[in-house]
């Protein structure tokens, strides 16, 4: 399997964590959407990162899927099997995905001519990352991220692209178990294998 896309994508970036922490052997293209477009539709006429080229060809867009078939091909899921736990896990693995919308949505915007921008939709996805992050701010803190899950993952994904590109509206201080989650998160050898990256 191939994983094509940039580190600095929170979403190649939760995916190749979870393939890893799945105990998956894949390689990893680091070819830009922006930077390499020729090149990515090649792999993915939709110019979509993540991209995962399965071993018999087949292309999947989009992060969640890839890390449906990352379990299929392992056999398992990093999620829990209680049902309770399970329904938690997906309602805060949704909430650390919005997150990372959200805050790639701000980065978007600000590379629009300023001309261009429109202050009340960028106020309206900066009120959203921010709800977002407190809610797993506030799921840190009660101790309902555990390590490994998959709500976990995207948290610490999802705060560490929000800290790369948005340090000025995403403030440590703000959100001190989430950021205590993350750095727990980063220290573990699943996510130092892939470190946020721009080459």
């Amino acid at each position: 399997m191939q994983l094509v896309g940039m580190l600095d994508s929170p979403y190649v970036r939760r995916a190749a964590v979870t393939g890893t922490l799945l105990g998956l052997s894949f390689e990893h293209r680091s070819v830009s959407v922006f930077r390499h477009m020729d090149a990515f539709r090649a792999v993915n006429p939709l110019i979509k990162a993540p991209s995962l080229v399965c071993d018999d060809g087949t292309v999947l867009s989009d992060s969640t899927l890839i890390i449906q078939h990352f379990e299929d091909v392992a056999g398992r899921s990093l999620r829990p099997t209680d049902p309770g736990r399970r329904t938690r896990d997906l309602a805060l693995t949704a909430i650390g995905i919005v997150a990372a919308d959200k805050a790639v949505g701000i980065e978007y915007e600000r590379k629009r001519p300023e001309a261009q921008r429109y202050a009340p939709w960028a106020d309206r996805i900066a009120a959203q990352l921010h709800t977002a992050l407190g809610l797993l701010d506030e799921a840190a803190a009660r101790g309902d991220l555990p390590d490994r899950e998959p709500a976990a993952i995207a948290a610490v994904v999802a705060w560490g692209f929000c800290r790369f590109v948005l340090p000025d509206i995403v403030d440590v201080a703000r959100w001190p178990a989430l950021a205590r989650l993350a750095e727990h998160g980063e220290a573990q050898d699943a996510f130092g294998t892939w470190p946020i990256d721009r080459e």
